[in-house]
């Protein structure tokens, strides 16, 4: 399929295979029903041959399914967009113009590569579903559909340059950020995705054994470890030491896993840009493909945590107006896992062209707020030190000399809280054992809100916050907070005027 090429008037199918994707994918939600009608139905008397025959029965209403599904599935890609066509009883046909659609994923599981197919998802602003779901197509007609959608996306947007079509022609395009293997192993370290496979190992655990065994078991090991370990008389120091050995064995592990679990999603990780638009791809054994347009951003999160600076990187993450779930690893949220501080800056002023960033100079809040996000957390930990004195007397009074750190770690964050606002960029920063920035254009901002507590109002304080399109529940919030009320409101005076005399773009 040709980008320059006329788009072909007939109707175009699936993959032939496409039926046993849809099946597996019905499968993997009636697994759990069907398995339980094959183990649970077993039982003598009436109806008992009913009950081992209706799992094989379910199987091939799934199966009917799947292929009537590949039967009434069609797509016709048109100048302006693209028709879809489904259903037999029940017709269905959608429109989707390709200057609407927002991010194209092609996703290519094991089972994907081994068949050379691909699944590819047409998402737009908003929605919890996608627009279109192609399940699946040939990778080389999935290829083809991206860049189709690339091309006249951007056509549609505005139209190029001559300079700007010659670089964008043909490939992939510019390479902005490739990510090496040394890098994605500084990715698994920084991390803490091991921690995904230890909490489905405990849950593989409570499913397998009862809570009753499962306690008895846990138990018997402590007990016999307890025992092992006063046989051998080591006494306190050996106790503390063997113990200061497990967690190290058991952090060892968890950054293993951390490693494994990043080569095996971000291998061969690479962003381009062409055409107008932001390419990410990744994955060792199963494939992912993501694009989105630039204009799309809505939001930027720079983020450096301590294992960051030890070894100088950062990661850099943007929110896009797209519809699904907020944790879909298919949805383009990562433009750098990992990248050294001089590549994410290179990135954000090559995406943000005409923009300072860094900022030069912040403006900074008022260190007095420290004790605000001292108190925030003094609290938890005065509850905590009163139950582990219950259970264990005095010791658990040992808590409390976290106070001192805690005071200590929010001075260092009131020192580090500031904002800044020009006629382009709102951005703010936090943070000083890990240190984030949160920034977005101007133009893209689409709520604001003036918020006081009855601490603020006792306090003559207030805080700042802002919307953008696409921020979920797991993006943290672009605030100024702590503001002397003065200071705030004539900020919030300020922004709204720029945002009524402007055009929201997004």
């Amino acid at each position: 399929m040709s980008v320059d090429a006329a788009p072909p008037p007939a109707d175009q199918r699936l993959h032939p295979w496409s039926w046993l994707f849809v099946l597996l994918q019905q499968l993997r939600q009636f697994i759990v029903p069907l398995l339980v009608l094959l183990f649970a139905g077993r039982r003598q008397g009436p109806g008992g041959d009913f009950a081992e025959w209706a799992p094989l029965l379910g199987v091939v209403v799934l199966v009917a399914v799947a292929v009537l599904q590949y039967f009434t599935y069609r797509y016709r890609i048109g100048q302006d967009g693209i028709s879809v066509r489904s259903g037999l009883l029940q017709r269905n046909q959608r429109e989707i113009p390709f200057a609407r659609i927002h991010n194209v994923a092609v996703h290519q599981s094991l089972l994907h590569r081994i068949f050379g197919v691909a699944e590819v998802r047409l998402e737009a602003a908003g929605g919890s579903k996608p627009e279109a779901q192609m399940r699946v197509l040939g990778l080389e007609q999935a290829l083809a559909l991206e860049r189709l959608v690339r091309h006249r996306g951007a056509a549609t947007a505005a139209a190029p340059t001559d300079g700007q079509a010659a670089s964008d022609a043909g490939g992939d395009g510019q390479i902005l950020l490739a990510l090496p293997t040394a890098e994605v192993v500084r990715l698994g370290l920084v991390s803490n995705r091991g921690m995904i496979v230890v909490a489905a190992g405990f849950g593989l655990l409570f499913q397998a054994f009862p809570d009753r065994a499962l306690g008895n078991l846990a138990q018997r090991f402590f007990r016999d470890a307890a025992g092992y370990a006063g046989d051998l008389h080591l006494g306190w120091l050996g106790v503390a030491s063997a113990a200061m050995a497990a967690i190290g064995l058991f952090l060892f592990v968890l950054r293993l896993l951390s490693v494994a679990l990043a080569l095996s999603q971000y291998h061969g990780f690479r962003l381009s840009q062409a055409q107008r638009r932001l390419t990410v791809e990744r994955g060792l054994f199963a494939r992912m493909r993501s694009s989105v347009p630039p204009r799309r951003i809505q939001a930027w999160f720079l983020q450096e945590t301590l294992v960051h600076r030890w070894l100088r990187r950062r990661s850099l993450r943007i929110d896009t107006a797209t519809g699904g779930r907020e944790d879909d690893p298919r949805k383009l949220r990562e433009l750098a896992p990992i990248a050294t501080a001089q590549a994410c800056d290179a990135l954000v002023a090559q995406l943000l062209p005409g923009m300072q960033w860094p900022p030069q100079q912040w403006q900074p809040l008022p260190r007095r707020c420290w004790w605000r996000l001292f108190a925030g957390s003094a609290p938890w930990n005065l509850l905590l030190a009163a139950v582990l004195c219950w259970h264990f007397g005095p010791w658990g009074l040992l808590v409390l000399l976290w106070l001192p750190w805690s005071a200590y770690a929010a001075w260092r964050q009131a020192g580090r809280l500031g904002y800044v606002l020009d006629a382009r960029l709102l951005a703010v920063r936090g943070g000083w054992w890990s240190r984030w920035w949160r920034f977005a254009e101007v133009d893209k901002l689409q709520a604001l809100r003036l918020q006081r507590s009855p601490l603020d109002r006792w306090l003559g304080t207030a805080s700042l916050w802002l919307d953008t399109a696409g921020a979920g529940a797991m993006s943290p919030p672009l605030r100024i907070r702590y503001l002397p009320e003065a200071e705030a409101r004539a900020l919030q005076a300020r922004l709204a005027g720029m945002l009524a005399a402007r055009r929201l773009r997004w």
